[in-house]
């Protein structure tokens, strides 16, 4: 059990947050390393945050693989990085119908969001061609928002992406600056901020998030909540690593469920009215606990996800109907 603080006035922070007030850095590891005795208030108070903007509804997104491994970055906790061991599959950019198959899927799954995730430094001009392809036809035949990730975007490619229906580009920020270069040396934090600067300036919906788990102090992952507030991201997926055995991170433990709780609370209050999405690696540190989470997230992703499985999008549903929530469809 965790007793490193005393402090326990859970529904100021709520109100700050209402208010637009930043918490400080004290309050943020009040949060983060609250007894877990207080576990319960400290989700009320981040749920009345999550209700006053986006009331019982739950945003479904669904990842697609478009292109698998074959990546120049050595980032240590990617199993499709050049500096991974893991056993996944190789494969170049999918085809269009595939693309199209896999947003058929994301609709039966009553995902809102279609996410068109490669890997690689970012798109050839011709990948980007045959993205805004399918991204054209999948607008125009599907109720469906769009998000791309395919990684660091060249001059003009933002505005391309935004004029044929992208709605979103994901790019997270996945740790704090000072803690950048133990996890990532083939690109900068750095870049990654101008990176979701131009899919904003472009025309696009920012996205970005963190992986928790990577050695990262709880001041940091403060910090990382402070990055994305002022990097005014719209959404913000929030992994925790899920280690996967043959990358550089294979042998990092779990985080404990209580503590992924706590994360989220503390993303809520920061970043209140944003949407903070349980990303990666739910199933395997929240395990049960995972229909807390909702009370301070109002989003997550269904099905697999890039090379880990997920559960299955039944259970998902399920949690969700039991929680007295709903699926909040896409509006377009």
């Amino acid at each position: 059990m965790t007793t490193t603080t005393a402090f326990a006035d859970w529904p100021l922070l709520a109100r700050k947050a209402l208010n637009g007030e930043r918490l400080t850095l004290a309050e943020g590891l009040a949060v983060l390393e609250a007894d877990d005795d207080e576990l319960l208030p400290l989700m009320q108070a981040a749920f009345a945050v999550r209700k006053h903007y986006y009331g019982r509804k739950v945003k479904l997104n669904m990842i697609i693989n478009a292109k698998s491994g074959l990546c120049p970055e050595d980032c240590g906790y990617c199993s499709q990085s050049i500096v991974s061991a893991a056993p996944v599959n190789k494969y170049p950019l999918l085809d269009k119908d595939t693309l199209l198959a896999g947003a058929r899927e994301a609709l039966a799954r009553k995902a809102g969001t279609y996410c068109i995730v490669a890997s690689g430094r970012g798109p050839t001009e011709k990948e980007l061609d045959q993205v805004i392809e399918a991204v054209k036809e999948i607008r125009r035949t599907m109720p469906l928002k769009i998000c791309a990730c395919l990684g660091l975007l060249k001059e003009g490619y933002a505005e391309r992406l935004a004029a044929a229906g992208v709605h979103r580009y994901n790019h997270n920020l996945n740790t704090s600056r000072s803690n950048y270069p133990s996890i990532t040396t083939t690109h900068t934090y750095d870049q990654r901020v101008e990176t979701v600067n131009k899919a904003r300036n472009g025309g696009m919906s920012p996205c970005s998030g963190v992986i928790i788990g990577m050695g990262e102090t709880d001041a940091e992952i403060v910090e990382m909540a402070w990055a994305l507030r002022e990097l005014d991201a719209d959404s913000i997926p929030v992994n925790f690593l899920n280690a996967i055995p043959g990358t550089p991170l294979a042998h990092a433990g779990r985080t404990p469920a209580l503590k992924a709780l706590k994360t989220l609370a503390l993303f809520r209050f920061v970043c209140p009215a944003k949407e903070i999405r349980v990303a990666g690696g739910r199933e395997v540190n929240l395990r049960t606990l995972q229909p807390l989470a909702l009370y301070a997230a109002n989003s997550l992703f269904v099905g697999d996800y890039l090379t880990t499985a997920g559960q299955d999008v039944s259970v998902d549903h399920q949690m969700i109907e039991d929680l007295g929530f709903e699926i909040e469809l896409c509006a377009l």
